[in-house]
């Protein structure tokens, strides 16, 4: 009990120590004299502890503070102040001036001509020293950029990201090939192109990738603070997910990610191209793809049949489609469906088309998050519930799922059980299902799960492929597919 006081005492004054920079940076500052040029020193903050709380900051003796509300992904203006030494009070952010501080600083001494950018990093909840809560008060000393090119200083600063490698362009090449958590890259910084938007590849010592950055284009001979920050074990887009923060312009979320469902029921076995990079090979009825990360944006996606190797074919693809704006931080479904045989009454009547589903299930841990989507393309508006007396009932769990539409976002929360599922047509008199699936629920607790209704309901021809639930386990690091066929 005493060592859990301590070190949250000892958190609480790191965390002061790093906030007590502020001095000087309000818009309603009581601030020092102007000093002179031979005796001023600048200070910043850079709030990259995403479990910090938001902070004001007093100086001892004034009545309003000096800064409020410093949150998570904040960066401070510079604090010009004169050389000297400062006692500067923290209160938990709306707190009365009149309540005792968090934590006052003490003689904090600031020497001349210093820039001093000083890093709130670690997590406040971490059990173990090796991520917990501490500053890094960088000494600013920035090499001179040449025109068209920008120094950039990084930091790692991830609460739970290992060692890394960084590879500037996302090649596969990796020009920084270790950096330990909590240090950088060197005063001077990294010279890197300026007025383009940068791919940033995170990948292990051991050269296997971990994630991907869009960053926006660097201004000419300008100086970036660029601070790794966050929680891998997050989701890319969770307020505390892992990204990237560029010093007073914002946090940069990691590239989407992208998982492709095959649903199409008479389509043979797929690649897919954009441009003639090939994103998917080999990719059957029911199979999911492995992640692809991309920068943020809209493709076109090319479909051709199987072919070995990965050149784009010479002739024109079975299929082009886009995909909608692909956002950074989130993750995608995206299913191939429809038929991509037109209809043999209408040569131009192919439905092949592609559908995007955005993951957001809520966290549980008790129970499993179920979100369903209709992707069979010849099914009509269905229920999908729990069997009852043989019958879906008409308070289906699931209600009027048309085509194309999946039920909400954060997915249905469901307990363990062995459950007979059936999927009825919602305009059902007797709500007979027209199939039944055994699910078993306890093997999914804790986990947000896709129930794709894929496959013809109806097949025209024995080479269609019938109608099944995949379940699409988004849970575990990389997705996986679990085909489910009914019960006869």
């Amino acid at each position: 009990m005493k060592r859990n006081a301590w070190n949250r005492r000892g958190i609480t004054l790191a965390l002061a120590a790093t906030l007590s920079a502020l001095v000087g940076c309000g818009d309603d500052d009581e601030t020092p004299p102007d000093p002179t040029p031979s005796t001023q020193a600048k200070l910043r903050v850079v709030h990259a502890s995403p479990d910090a709380p938001a902070v004001d900051i007093y100086a001892e003796g004034n009545s309003t503070p000096l800064f409020t509300n410093v949150r998570y992904g904040d960066t401070t203006s510079y604090a010009t102040v004169p050389t000297g030494t400062y006692n500067v009070q923290v209160r938990a952010a709306g707190s009365a001036a009149t309540s005792a501080p968090v934590y006052s600083t003490g003689p904090l001494t600031l020497t001349k001509d210093q820039s001093v950018s000083a890093v709130a990093a670690g997590l406040l909840t971490a059990t173990d020293s090796a991520s917990g809560f501490r500053v890094l008060p960088l000494t600013e000393g920035f090499g001179a950029p040449a025109e068209g090119r920008a120094r950039v200083r990084i930091v790692h600063a991830g609460g739970d990201a290992p060692t890394v490698a960084l590879d500037v362009g996302d090649d596969g090449s990796s020009e920084i090939t270790s950096l330990a958590r909590f240090q950088d890259t060197g005063a001077a910084g990294v010279e890197l192109p300026s007025g383009q938007s940068l791919q940033v590849g995170v990948r292990t010592t051991a050269n296997q990738k971990v994630t991907s950055f869009t960053v926006p284009a660097l201004p000419s001979r300008g100086e970036v603070f660029v601070i790794a920050t966050g929680k891998l074990s997050e989701k890319a887009h969770a307020p505390a997910g892992f990204g990237l923060l560029a010093a007073g312009v914002g946090l940069v979320r990691q590239n989407p990610v992208v998982y492709a469902l095959h649903a199409s029921p008479d389509a043979p076995s797929v690649d897919v191209f954009v441009g003639n990079a090939e994103l998917v090979d080999d990719l059957t009825f029911g199979e999911l793809s492995a992640p692809i990360q991309v920068p943020p944006g809209s493709y076109t996606l090319d479909f051709f049949a199987n072919a070995s190797g990965s050149t784009r074919p010479s002739g024109a693809p079975a299929a082009s489609r886009p995909t909608p704006a692909l956002v950074a931080g989130e993750r995608y479904l995206v299913l191939a469906s429809g038929f991509l045989s037109p209809a043999a009454d209408d040569p131009a009547d192919s439905t092949f088309e592609l559908l995007a589903f955005t993951e957001g299930f809520t966290r549980d841990t008790d129970s499993l998050r179920l979100r369903v989507v209709h992707a069979s393309p010849d099914a009509p508006v269905v229920d999908v519930s729990p069997v009852e007396s043989g019958v879906v009932p008409a308070s289906a769990a699931f209600d009027d799922i048309p085509y194309r539409l999946a039920t909400s976002v954060e997915g249905r929360e469901l307990p363990g059980a062995q459950l007979l599922v059936g999927v009825a047509a919602a305009s059902s008199a007797n709500r007979s299902p027209v199939a039944r699936f055994l699910l078993d629920t306890n093997a999914f607790l804790g986990r947000g799960v896709f129930a794709v209704a894929a496959g013809a309901l109806s097949r025209s021809t024995p080479s269609e492929a019938a109608f099944r639930l995949v379940l699409v386990d988004t849970s575990t690091p990389t997705w996986s597919a679990l085909n489910v066929h009914p019960e006869p």
